[in-house]
């Protein structure tokens, strides 16, 4: 927009959204050149070389200047028009005349003025022909109070059927004036092509009425138009002889009112063809192949509703294989085959095809300026050149059939329309044809004149129904059509004739639906289209199935059709609210706003998209419901297993499905191919060498974007070898070679664990290969099997694409390789960050750019209590994230409509130094603002309004451009729109602000469960699990193991000395210690009673026993003074030995203890002897093998072992249990007799004794044959496939006899528990009964405490 006082030009005018069009040359430079001209030609005469150096410099000139005048188009368009060229709605008076309303003029009133100043008004201007118009300015009527403040612009060819100009695919107002002198300019985004020129009034000034002076800008336009009748063609052959050609361009203009027909079809050799083809309003290009049998498929499809009988622009654009369709402003990219590369057209029809089984359809319309490599086919055909053949009747000029269509636009929209016919007469005949997006809504309602009621003809869910009501009850109800708001035309017709009611959608095709009447249909007085007429009005009408909004055409009352022009004059009817003469809809989904291949819906007003199943969500899904890494779902608290990771967020790469490691302090990503198992390769007759290509799981884009986000990845290469060469020596040609890196890979002649470029292996790089003077183990070339193998660790050479394996054909020769999978960890993305320590400190980085879409989100921590994330500004619009209290965050832009803010409140501070994150989304349907997991915030984008955000300074991180309210701490992970900025380089060279921000614990701390400590690393943090029970990445994993009852864990504290001599630092718990207290917790399964669970003994004969007594009772057994019987606690809880998980935690403190089993409620017990726990020797668990000095029922008890399952079994900091399987040779532990590690512990695991996943300690790797690996080969002959089925079938058969056979035993082993007890089974001196026996319990008739 550009405003200027007065009657001046338009010189030092700004236009804030768009620059306006340059000015032409004056009228005043042009007489000065030909003065100049005709003062050369009478002065005296040159000499000839004079005259034709200025000859030719004179035409030099002229071409020039006539293609800078082509270039320049903003000429003024109406300021010579006669007065008859400007019609209105309406004049005030003879002196408020149209025809006064040219830019800065003041003749007669000094503008137009309609005689009423509302909505229905307008002008209209005719400029005489097709005119490219590229700007129009406004300004208020002379020397009064009246301007418009905002209007529409319709432009039309032949004075109907206008079509509404739209700024930004949604603008469809243009504002106005201020005042009455100053002019507003406004440059078309897109020049308009037509002949009138139409303004509607939609404000003004609140103190005047409507007032107006206008000029429009543009230049001529020049066509060659055609018209086809529906049974015409043209045929074009370009000329004999050789035609390949790598590139060719089509492109025209059409317009037509059918909304399907073939516009052209191409043919070339061979049967190679190509056709631009219209199918409900849609352009599609089909393509068909060499073969005659192959049909034409789709290719691309482009536009919508382009049967509006508007002229559309189309640009066919082929160059080897890659071909562009281009309809309007839109264009789609699409890959042809390989033999379309040098295709060359023979010969094209246009207007129909050659070949009737392309397209059943013919076109019928207009087309416009239709080229062919540059070549005017239009032209040929009306100069009749030989290579055009004309078919049927083809004009060149296009005749329109004039349709007057109305749009209803809004809720209170309606037309009223008398009904001429008397009302005794019986018979009914309405008809009109519609387009809508809507499901529902009054379509037409009229009463019934005799009997009363009345008929409502309307949609719902997209049928067509009609009913007739009277007295509160429907009297008839039909149903026809289905799926009607397509947004085609569809015809209805109602017909009631003699008892007899037809309903019918498009002439009977789209349905039909009949009924015989007991009773006459009628029209009372009136049909009313669309709506209710207002309350005020006399006509009463409620409208119970919702307002229509759409279009109609081809009103027909009582087989007469309906002069909406007429009505338009109000000579005919009445109406609200609607747009005369134009339809208005639009297809909001074309192109579509959805993205990520979400599904795009709509309704007459907005669109909605549908996400399900795109991983992706929002509005428009635009966010990615994943996250970038491994990295990120671990610090949400996720353990190992399948993630799908969305490497670039909101970016174009689809997520992928990965399994993430995150059994250690690495987080691994594992990208899986076809081949990651140990292969033999087997020679082929003929091949001398052996490929093998590998295919990922991920695409090319994803492999690529893991590699590159990850702090370091590796892939295993080993080749396994006998007689087989691999490298040979450094100067020679390898044998082998891999590719790896993006697309196909680059060729690579290292080896596993070596450098790039070394053209070694490991081996070669450590020095240690078998024969010193080869640099790989394969090259020594011996007998025996050896290998060379190593993790590739160069990123630029990931991931391995394909191997080439050369040395595989000699007599003897044998290999074996393995390529693993892909493994990276580290997110560079999601530890990027930046600490800003003052208000005034900022980094910088390009204007971001996120026109119609744009996401961003971010880590931040701080004590501050305000401060802005982000800021980006334009010449009007911006963008701003900001702390703006301790508590609230608020995401903040303009895209000209006006500042919209969204907020999000916390009930906690949000300044507590620890990380919270910021996800913020802006599109054209709305604004989101998430912080955390507090509830989404949103906010609706204006209807119609701008949509697209235009920013042009820098973009300002940590501050603003103004340097005040900066932000005052850590910024992490900040995407854009899925890219990362990367902070801590920008901080590096940046004053104020410091690359990376340390302190994670106080974030993902409490992420460490089970007394584990978070420590921290520089990118990070990890759970450090020695002093828990549990391991695990947060020290969540339980540590169990399955027993028998000969297996016996003994826990070693080791003597003062001995710790003083091997450690730096005493352990939590040595021999020599006395313990005050204890802290006991462990898990259990069992079916044994009874079976002693713990058991922890002194030098000093002291100790502390925990069992299950006969009576499947949790005992606690404490001696702390050898001269004194041992305390016996006994738990209330019974039936602890029923084969389900149970947990006992125990605690001391002095002589005060307390049992906890399970869930219940903590016991409390006293022990009769105070004492302390001195000189601590071994901890057991499972069968106790030491009896000196031991009590006699201990003996026994420890001697029967422990069969079941022990969890997390921890005794104050120490964990034997863990010792004992994950570190047995460094830990003082002792194990015999078979241990099992196992998920017995797991809750999820029901039953104890069923199959389950475990993996025994003696569990090694080992070789086959004399040293041949195990491998998958490749190539097997049939013999060797039957004879390993047969041995596979046999081992089958054995196994599930030998299970059959143990189950059997284990079963009645059990029942045999449950019955008669724990049989003997280490010595026959003793037994054990199930029978209550104090005796027997204990010798030493020990103190028993009871709950």
């Amino acid at each position: 927009m550009k405003e200027v006082s007065g009657g001046g030009g338009f010189e030092g005018c700004e236009e804030p959204r768009s620059p306006s069009p340059p000015s032409p040359p004056s009228l005043l430079d042009q007489r000065r050149s030909q003065s100049e001209l005709e003062e050369r030609r009478a002065s005296p005469q040159p000499n000839i070389m004079d005259l034709w150096a200025r000859i030719i410099a004179s035409l030099v000139l002229s071409l020039l200047s006539r293609t800078a005048a082509d270039e320049v188009c903003d000429g003024t368009l109406v300021s010579n028009l006669p007065p008859s060229s400007f019609r209105s709605s309406s004049q005030l008076s003879s002196s408020h005349a149209p025809g006064f309303a040219k830019l800065n003029r003041r003749d007669g009133a000094g503008g137009w003025s309609p005689l009423a100043s509302d909505r229905y008004q307008w002008l209209q201007v005719d400029l005489g022909e097709r005119t490219r118009i590229t700007a129009v300015a406004t300004q208020g009527r002379y020397g009064s109070s009246d301007w418009l403040t905002s209007y529409l612009l319709v432009f039309s060819d032949t004075g109907h059927n206008w079509k509404q100009y739209r700024q930004e695919d949604s603008i469809r107002s243009f504002p106005g004036n201020t005042n009455a002198d100053s002019v507003v300019q406004y440059k078309l985004q897109q020049p308009a092509v037509a002949r009138f020129l139409r303004l509607l009034p939609l404000d003004w000034n609140p103190s005047g009425r409507i007032g107006l002076r206008l000029e429009a800008y543009g230049c001529p336009y020049s066509s060659d138009v055609v018209s086809f009748d529906g049974d015409s063609r043209l045929t074009f052959r370009p000329g004999s002889g050789p035609r390949r050609m790598s590139k060719q361009v089509i492109s025209l203009k059409f317009k037509t009112l059918r909304n399907s027909g073939t516009l052209l079809h191409a043919e070339g050799q061979e049967g190679l063809g190509l056709s631009l083809q219209l199918e409900r309003g849609r352009l599609l290009l089909l393509l068909k192949g060499s073969t005659s049998s192959s049909e034409p498929r789709e290719l691309a499809s482009l536009g919508s509703l382009l049967d509006d009988q508007h002229w559309h622009h189309v640009v066919v654009e082929q160059k080897n294989v890659h071909l562009n369709l281009t309809v309007d402003k839109h264009t789609e990219a699409v890959q042809i085959p390989e033999e379309f590369s040098l295709w060359a057209v023979e010969q094209m029809s246009v207007g129909a095809a050659q070949n009737s089984a392309i397209s059943k359809k013919n076109f019928q319309g207009c087309l416009e300026n239709l080229l062919f490599n540059s070549i005017n086919l239009i032209e040929l055909t009306k100069h009749r050149n030989q290579r055009v053949a004309v078919q049927g009747n083809v004009t060149f000029s296009c005749a329109e059939p004039v349709f007057v269509a109305v749009t209803f636009p809004g809720p209170q929209s309606f037309l009223q329309l008398p009904w001429t016919t008397t009302s005794t007469s019986e018979s009914v005949s309405i008809g009109f044809q519609f387009r809508t997006w809507n499901e529902a809504g009054l379509l037409l309602t009229f009463d019934l004149p005799r009997q009363g009621g009345g008929v409502w003809l309307h949609l719902s869910e997209a049928r067509l129904q009609m009913k007739i009501h009277r007295g509160g009850k429907v009297l008839l109800e039909l149903s026809a059509g289905s799926a009607l708001n397509d947004g085609q035309w569809h015809s209805v017709d109602l017909n009631s004739r003699r008892g007899r009611l037809t309903v019918s959608i498009d002439k009977q095709e789209g349905g039909v639906a009949h009924a015989a009447l007991s009773f006459p249909v009628s029209v009372s007085n009136q049909v009313i289209f669309g709506g209710c007429p207002l309350e005020d009005s006399n006509q009463e009408c409620r409208n119970p199935y919702g307002v229509f909004q759409g279009c109609m055409r081809l009103l027909t009352l009582d087989n007469q059709q309906v002069d909406l022009i007429m009505v338009q004059q109000r000579l005919l009817g009445n109406y609200s609210q609607l747009q005369m003469d134009m339809c208005g809809i639009t297809d909001r989904c074309s192109p579509s706003h959805c993205e990520h291949g979400g599904r795009c819906s709509q309704s007459w007003t907005t669109f909605h998209c549908n996400c399900s199943d795109s991983g992706y969500s929002g509005a428009t899904c635009h966010s990615s419901v994943y996250e970038q890494s491994c990295e990120a779902y671990k610090h949400n608290g996720n353990t190992s297993g399948y993630f799908y990771i969305d490497v670039d967020g909101s970016g174009p790469v689809k997520p992928q499905l990965v399994y993430c490691n995150m059994t250690d302090e690495n987080t691994w990503m594992v990208i899986q191919h076809n081949n990651t198992e140990l292969t033999t390769v087997r020679p082929s007759p003929g091949v001398k060498q052996h490929s093998v290509h590998l295919d990922y799981l991920s695409e090319e884009e994803q492999l690529l974007a893991i590699v590159h986000q990850s702090e370091h990845c590796q892939q295993e290469l080993s080749y396994h070898c006998r007689k087989s060469r691999l490298l040979n020596t450094q100067e020679g040609s390898p044998f082998s070679w891999w590719l790896g890196g993006p697309g196909p890979g680059r060729v690579q002649t290292y080896w596993g664990g070596a450098h790039p470029g070394s053209q070694q292996c490991a081996c070669g790089l450590q020095g240690d290969c078998v024969d010193p003077q080869h640099y790989c183990n394969c090259d020594a070339d011996r007998t025996e099997w050896t290998e060379d193998s190593g993790l590739l660790t160069h990123k630029t050479s990931l991931p391995v694409r394909s191997l080439v394996l050369g040395d595989v054909q000699r007599p003897g020769s044998e290999a074996a390789y393995r390529v693993g999978p892909l493994r990276c960890h580290g997110d560079k993305n999601f530890w990027n960050a930046a600490f800003f320590d003052k208000e005034t400190s900022y980094l910088h980085f390009p204007t971001f750019h996120g026109e119609l879409s744009a996401d961003i989100s971010f880590f931040f921590k701080t004590t501050a209590s305000f401060g802005v994330f982000l800021e980006n500004l334009g010449i009007k619009d911006f963008i701003r994230i900001e702390l703006s209290s301790s508590t609230r965050v608020v995401f903040s832009f303009d895209v000209g409509n006006g500042p919209l803010q969204v907020r999000v409140d916390s009930n906690v501070p949000l300044n507590d130094n620890r990380w919270h994150r910021v996800r913020a989304e802006r599109n054209i349907k709305e604004a989101s603002l998430r912080v955390d997991e507090l509830p989404v915030a949103t906010q609706e984008a204006p209807a119609d309004g701008h949509i697209h955000l235009q920013l042009n300074s820098q973009l300002f991180i940590g501050g603003t451009a103004s340097r005040q309210r900066g932000f005052r701490g850590c910024i992490r992970s900040l995407q854009l729109n899925g890219v990362t900025l990367d902070l801590e380089e920008r901080a590096k060279i940046t004053p104020g602000v410091r690359p990376g921000c340390p302190g994670h614990c106080s974030s993902y701390g409490s992420l460490c469960q089970n007394q584990g400590r978070c420590a921290e690393r520089v990118n990070g943090f990890y759970c450090d699990c020695s002093a828990s029970a549990y391991t695990g990445v947060f020290c969540h994993t339980e540590v169990s193991a399955s027993f028998k009852s000969g297996t016996s864990i003994r826990y070693a504290f080791k003597e003062p000395y001995e710790w003083s001599r091997n450690s730096s630092s005493l352990p939590s718990v040595t021999s020599d210690m006395t313990l005050r207290g204890e802290n006991v917790s462990l898990s259990f399964r069992t079916a044994q009673s009874p079976a002693l669970l713990l058991f922890v003994s002194s030098h000093y004969r002291e100790y502390l026993v925990l069992l299950i007594n006969q009576h499947d009772e949790l005992e606690l057994r404490y001696k702390l003074d050898n001269s004194r019987d041992a305390d016996v606690l006994r738990s209330s809880v019974r039936g602890v030995a029923n084969g389900q998980l149970h947990t006992v935690t125990v605690r001391r403190s002095a002589d005060f203890v307390s049992v906890q089993v399970d869930h219940n409620a903590r016991e409390h017990f006293n022990l009769t002897s105070y004492g302390d726990l001195i000189g601590i020797k071994s901890l057991v668990l499972g069968r106790v093998q030491e009896s000196n000095e031991l009590d006699p029922d201990l003996v026994r008890l420890g001697s029967l072992g422990f069969t079941g399952c022990l969890s997390v079994v921890l005794f104050n900091s120490i964990s034997p249990l863990k010792a004992a399987l994950l570190n047995p040779n460094t830990s003082p532990v002792f194990i015999s007799g078979p241990l099992v590690q196992s998920n017995c512990g797991s809750s999820a695991s029901a039953n104890p004794y069923s199959a389950e996943d475990t993996h025994h300690l003696s569990d090694r790797a080992g070789s086959v044959g004399s040293g041949q690996p195990l491998v998958n080969a490749m190539k097997t002959d049939s013999a060797l496939i039957g004879g390993v089925i047969a041995v596979v079938i046999f081992v089958i058969v054995v196994v599930l006899a030998v299970t059959a056979r143990f189950l059997y035993r284990r079963k009645e082993t059990y029942q045999n528990q449950e019955v008669k007890g724990v049989k003997q089974e280490d010595s026959q001196e003793f037994s054990y009964t199930n029978q209550a026996d104090p005796q027997s319990v204990s010798a030493e008739n020990p103190k028993d405490f009871f709950m």
